[in-house]
């Protein structure tokens, strides 16, 4: 990725893939997984565990660094503001 100008649509058909792949969510299409629809509760139906292990998926894909305190109901809503967290990290890197 160029920087801190990266592609939030490719960045964020990455991250369905990340998540579709590192829960084994089986049925689930990343395409079918909208950019704004919440992760967990009502959304995907998400948990703690599964924040943890997407944490650990997102840091060894892109290469980054998420804080604990980045762990949190706005950074991990939906797809769009995990972009945002990912694209800020890659940003700070460059």
């Amino acid at each position: 990725m160029d920087g801190a100008i990266v592609d939030r649509d490719a960045l964020r058909a990455t991250i369905k893939e990340v998540i579709v792949e590192s829960l084994r969510l089986d049925g689930v299409e990343p395409a079918g997984i909208e950019d704004d629809a919440p992760l967990f509760g009502e959304g995907l139906g998400l948990d703690s565990v599964d924040a943890l292990e997407l944490v650990v998926a997102l840091e060894k894909k892109f290469q980054i660094k998420i804080q604990s305190k980045d762990v949190g109901k706005d950074a991990f809503y939906s797809v769009a503001t995990l972009a945002d967290l990912v694209a800020s990290r890659l940003a700070a890197q460059a």
